[in-house]
């Protein structure tokens, strides 16, 4: 067995990312944090691209067979956990045999699927990197002063590139009925509800520009923004994170970390970025200066 370098690399880049998410909360500033997540999901991403989607797939698989497999001894039977053919499905070639059973779904549906499931696959995963590099664009350089002509251009651009993502997830999820590993209908409505979640957040921040360049549709925006942002987040990063925990805690149970992951990580992601918006503005100097740029009188 070759050593798994890109599992290797993904838990490297985890544990950098935990200590600068704790020297962020010790400090406030969060920013090589947030460019720590965006640098490993386009790692993660572009591993989709370059080396195919059923190559990019068991790596991903291989980051979980880790943790899934503590404790379970290869004669253990869970209703969570699964085999895949000639245990193709992980990086981590026979060093793990039972992987979850929802990664043994994802691989066998990709690997052994049509053409066009992996085109739209690498539709999302293309179109929704870019939008999640452009928010934060947006999110660092807001659209004030000499920044507005440039921020309505990436803002357009953003969104056109989150509708063609959303899209293309959706289509994926209509499938989902039929693959029990993966909760059948409860996944599949699970994975509408995040597109609505993200995309109405996105809308509603549209809409509240088109209302006047007043003071109130500026911050109306900014707060749409932020929770949009928190979704996206929570729709790639605690999505994947959960399942670290879920994986291992639920394998008796079928299913159960996946819908979790589902259901939970987009609407928990819009609050926690709303959560990051207020603190933010509960600083003095974030409330006068974002009074100052959007035009907001005191």
């Amino acid at each position: 067995m070759s050593f798994p370098v890109g599992v290797a690399t993904v838990f490297a880049g985890l544990l950098i990312w935990a200590v600068l998410l704790v020297r962020g909360l010790q400090t406030g500033l969060y920013r090589n944090a947030i460019y720590c997540g965006i640098a490993l999901m386009l790692f993660m991403n572009m591993g989709y691209v370059i080396n195919g989607v059923p190559a990019s797939i068991a790596s991903f698989i291989g980051i979980y067979d880790v943790l899934m497999n503590v404790g379970l001894s290869p004669e253990t039977s869970a209703a969570a956990v699964s085999m895949c053919a000639d245990n193709a499905c992980t990086a981590w070639g026979d060093v793990y045999t039972q992987h979850p059973a929802w990664g043994a779904a994802f691989y066998d549906r990709f690997a052994n699927g049509p053409a066009f499931r992996s085109q739209l696959l690498y539709g999302h995963i293309v179109f929704n990197s870019i939008a999640f590099v452009l928010l934060h664009v947006q999110l660092f350089r807001p659209g004030y002063g000499s920044n507005r002509a440039a921020h309505r251009v990436i803002g357009k651009m953003s969104f056109i590139c989150l509708t063609i993502s959303l899209v293309c997830s959706v289509w994926l999820a209509s499938e989902h009925g039929a693959v029990q590993a993966y909760g059948g209908v409860l996944a599949a409505y699970g994975f509408y509800s995040m597109a609505a979640v993200v995309y109405a957040c996105a809308v509603m921040g549209v809409l509240a520009l088109r209302r006047g360049p007043d003071g109130r549709g500026v911050t109306a925006h900014r707060v749409w923004m932020f929770r949009y942002a928190g979704a996206m987040w929570g729709s790639f990063w605690l999505f994947r994170v959960l399942l670290f925990f879920t994986d291992p805690l639920f394998r008796d149970y079928e299913a159960v970390a996946i819908l979790i992951s589902i259901w939970i990580s987009a609407p928990a992601g819009a609050v926690l970025g709303d959560l990051v918006r207020r603190r933010l503005d509960g600083t003095t100097a974030g409330t006068a200066r974002h009074r100052e740029l959007s035009g907001i009188a005191n």
